[in-house]
């Protein structure tokens, strides 16, 4: 409907474009506009239907080798193995479907947002409609407390205060001014004119014209970007893929090559086919979907203990592989909690310790303690700011909070850690009557009855324009003339603490005995002022966010800051927690970049840059999307964390999105992958741990399961290709997978973390689960137990034969993958590094596994059914040196490759 943006006209001409006026819309225009433009509500883009959702679910490559193995299972009459194995197929894809389906539920939470009803003018009257009826042109009447319905363009206002932090980051309350016509290339945060959906007012009242409804508002460009973002798939489901296909392609092959050899070798079809089913079984490891769900579970549970909620069960092995971590700062890095951190009195600065709501601190000038009570000056000024304040501080469930303005919070906290409670002051200072803060002034006054009977009026506001209201100024409980080199001192005092991204009050106050009739005229009261001082305060960075970015740092990660706030700011938090570890500065361009920076640069451009920069300020969503894309196209893997409306569409692109739990909104906790509890920055840290150990123990026991397969392959193969009789019947093959791939494998899934877990970097995304050292080490050990097997299989064979060598090579076979799994332990570390028992569920697991080998072999009715028939204690001798010279062999390699990485000083990576 504009050819220029709304907030670059003024109200007026804003009336006009929409056809409305200050009396607002007829009912009948408004009907007519709403079958025009639709409802005011989000629209949901068509997904697949539930079924098709669980449908598919079994395209993937690894449950299709799955229902391959059922099918087989049920064909040799295994009714058992194939209900288990089944069960597992309809497990995986039930929780795929949930995670799903879940996953598309941010857009649920956006709709919760919107304000129900609205008040706005309609036919001149005020009225009330369902927010679903608002159309651009009608005219909102907003008030403190009310979440705001649809965009609009301010018409007026005497004073106004909006929290647009679920929209912008912005930590404060922003004052919004309707005369003001702003540039078009004014950042969302800084559209003083303007309030927009979903935003709450905090203070005053104001009329405003709707400009945009639904999906056209602000917050509906953010529900359109969450429809259209493509998530990646994790890495771990990547590697599962390429696994499970590469696995198909490698049974087939074999199995084809071997059934036609033995074809034109004269064998039947039909033992040719048993054959290669066999070698089929011995390929498939029928447990690895299981275990992989199992293993990622138990993380998930660990990860919930140490406060971090999992949403999405691959999130907690793709934490493992992060390299970027792109924080947002408000209640993320910082406290969001406003805090009093500097105070200019007496002509000096004075630091206040402590951060947040809680009153406890102390006031220091050049390292000597001050007391508020002995101090006149300091007590002064802190009463002042404590009674010409509106806010409270009360204490719910053990925690400080603030009732009211965040700033006027601040204040309040700082009285307090001088012992000037407003459950005392009230009462001993009571108010007498108010001239309330307006934007034009930038001043709020309160007049208010001494315990001596003087009355006395405390201004706060802008310390340039209330010093210019002041004529004296209160040095040592004095009060003395302003002179001019006073007021340059407190003005180069301001212009300090403003570097250091302070937001900075001044309070005055002088006698002043109310009219009587009560009514206060700010001209009048607010002249001939005493200055008492200056207080700058922060949104504190929370105290162990430092520790947690040099911890980081030390896994290879780089932490950086996104914010919606200003750059002045964002620069000094980042300073404060050492993001800008060169002691980047405010105008520092190549550190430190804002949104308007971003608009200038094309997605190369940004992406060639984006390693050099540690601090976004003033960004819209559509930044943090850029961002976040950005890092990804130089090959990282991003986490994003944030809690605001405007957050979710960059956790929905992340790599792994994190929501924090306490602030965050609910759309943000939907479009994440995994949300904290505490709201702590540390968690993420903790939360890494536990990614790359599940991801650790996955390898390992993907070592663990595959390398036997590749010895079961070649034992049969070679013997396919060779001649040979079977070494294992198929029904034996199941039997062993069965009772080595369940138990075992799931124990390895809860190995505790290797030592040094936290001190390597991260693992490049794109390497495959098996490389380098873990492919050979996994293939040795599958030649490893061909090697012992074929020998053992054939001498057996010839001497007590077929029935007695497969009995002899199935034991055996359950004894190498035994001793296999405390080496799979650790795949660097050696056994009596490790510690014997520091995982007992493995000891438990082995014993199960041992346990039912026995069963098939001294069970008669079992030994019948699998073949099998009774060992000598010398058969068994002979077993336990065999598997266990294997298992010998692989210590011994990882011991010789610890001291070689010793010798060459390699990092135990």
């Amino acid at each position: 409907m504009a050819e220029q943006p709304w907030h670059v006209r003024t109200a007026e001409e804003v009336l006009l474009a929409l056809g409305s006026s200050r009396q607002g819309l007829s009912s009948a225009e408004a009907a007519r506009r709403l079958a025009e433009h639709g409802p005011n509500r989000l629209q949901e883009a068509p997904g697949p239907r539930p079924w098709q959702i669980f449908v598919a679910q079994f395209a993937n490559f690894l449950i299709a080798l799955l229902v391959i193995a059922t099918v087989v299972s049920a064909v040799l009459g295994e009714w058992l193995d194939a209900i288990v194995i089944f069960a597992i197929v309809l497990a995986s894809a039930i929780l795929g479907f949930v995670q799903e389906y879940r996953s598309e539920r941010a857009l649920e939470a956006l709709k919760k947002m919107t304000a129900p009803v609205a008040r706005l003018l309609r036919d001149g009257e005020e009225s009330e409609v369902p927010a679903e009826g608002l159309v651009p042109g009608d005219l909102l009447l907003l008030a403190a407390g009310d979440r705001v319905p649809a965009d609009a363009r301010l018409v007026e206002s005497p004073v106004l205060k909006v929290d647009e932090a679920a929209l912008t980051g912005e930590s404060a309350p922003v004052t919004k001014h309707p005369g003001r016509v702003l540039p078009p290339e004014t950042a969302l945060g800084d559209r003083v004119n303007m309030v927009y959906t979903a935003t709450v007012v905090t203070y005053g009242h104001a009329r405003g014209v709707v400009t945009a409804t639904g999906m056209q508002s602000e917050f509906g460009k953010i529900a359109r970007m969450l429809q259209s973002v493509q998530e990646e798939p994790p890495p771990l489901a990547q590697k599962m893929d390429q696994i499970g296909k590469r696995l198909g392609v490698a049974c087939l092959a074999i199995s084809a090559v071997v059934v036609g050899l033995g074809l034109l070798r004269g064998h039947p079809l039909l033992e040719m086919f048993i054959w290669g089913v066999s070698l089929a079984i011995a390929a498939v490891p029928e447990a690895l979907a299981a275990v992989v769900t199992g293993a990622l579970a138990i993380g998930v549970q660990r990860a919930a203990r140490r406060k971090a909620v999992i949403r999405r069960l691959p999130a907690v092995e793709t934490l493992g592989c992060t390299t970027v971590i792109c924080s947002d700062k408000t209640g993320t890095l910082t406290k969001n909690e406003m805090t009093v951190r500097r105070l200019y009195v007496n002509g000096a600065p004075v630091e206040i310790t402590g951060a947040g709501y809680e009153p406890v601190g102390e006031f220091r000038s050049n390292g000597t303690s001050l007391s508020a009570g002995a101090d006149a000056g300091l007590r002064a000024l802190l009463l002042g700011a404590a009674l010409c304040n509106d806010a409270r501080l009360v204490q719910q469930n053990g925690q400080w909070r603030i009732q009211g303005d965040p700033t006027e919070g601040a204040l309040v906290v700082a009285a307090a850690k001088a012992n000037l409670r407003l459950e005392q002051l009230h009462p001993a200072y009571p108010r007498l009557g108010e001239v309330p803060f307006e934007s034009e002034r930038k001043r709020m006054t309160t007049v208010h009855r001494s315990p001596e009977g003087e009355e006395l009026a405390f201004v706060k506001g802008a310390p340039e324009l209330l010093l210019e209201r002041c004529t004296h100024a209160l040095r040592e409980g004095a009060v003395v003339p302003l002179t001019e080199a006073d007021r340059q001192a407190v003005l180069q005092a301001n212009e300090a603490m403003a570097r250091d991204a302070l937001r900075v009050l001044g309070v005055a106050r002088r006698p002043y005995a109310m009219p009587a009739g009560g009514e206060l005229e700010a001209e009048a009261v607010e002249r001939d002022l005493t200055f008492l001082g200056l207080l700058g305060m922060i949104d504190p960075p929370r105290e162990e966010v430092r520790e947690a970015i040099r911890a980081c740092r030390r896994a290879g990660i780089r932490p950086v800051m996104v914010t919606g706030d200003h750059r002045l700011t964002a620069t000094a938090v980042a300073r404060e927690l050492g993001l800008l570890a060169d002691g980047g500065q405010a105008g520092d361009a190549r550190h430190v970049l804002e949104g308007r920076d971003l608009d200038r640069l094309g997605a190369e451009e940004l992406a060639a840059r984006v390693e050099d920069v540690a601090v976004y300020a003033r960004v819209s969503p559509e930044h943090k999307l850029k961002i976040v894309e950005a890092w990804q196209a130089r090959g990282h893997v991003v986490a994003m964390t944030g809690d605001g409306v405007n957050d979710a569409p960059a956790l929905k692109r992340a790599d792994i999105g994190v929501a924090m739990g306490i602030t965050g909104t609910e759309v943000s906790k939907e479009a994440a992958d995994m949300v904290l509890l505490d709201d702590n920055f540390a968690t993420i840290a903790a939360a890494v741990e536990e990614g790359r150990l599940i991801y650790d123990n996955i390898k390992k026991f993907l070592s663990y399961l595959l390398s036997a397969n590749i010895g079961e392959v070649l034992l049969l193969g070679v013997a396919g290709f060779v001649g040979l009789p079977l070494p294992l019947l198929a029904l034996q093959i199941l039997w062993v997978n069965l009772t080595t791939d369940g138990l075992p494998a799931l124990a390895l899934g809860i190995e505790p973390p290797e030592p040094d877990i936290m001190a390597r970097p991260p693992r490049n995304p794109r390497e495959p689960v098996f490389s380098g050292r873990t492919a050979l080490a996994m293939f040795s050990m599958g030649a490893l137990i061909f090697v012992g097997l074929l020998p053992l299989f054939i001498g057996y064979w010839r001497a007590e034969g077929l029935e007695k060598a497969q009995s002899m090579t199935l034991v055996t076979l359950i004894l190498f993958e035994m001793w296999y799994a405390f080496n799979c332990r650790s795949l660097r570390f050696t056994l009596p590094e490790l510690g014997m028992t520091s995982n007992r569920w493995l000891l438990g697991a082995v014993a199960c596994s041992l346990v039912l080998m026995g069963l098939v072999i001294y069970v008669p009715f079992l030994a019948e059914a699998f073949h099998t028939v009774p060992l000598t204690p010398r058969d068994w001798l002979i077993s336990l040196a065999v598997s266990g010279g294997g298992s010998l062999i692989v210590e011994l390699g990882k011991l010789a490759a610890g001291r070689s990485r010793s010798r060459r000083g390699e990092r135990t990576a």
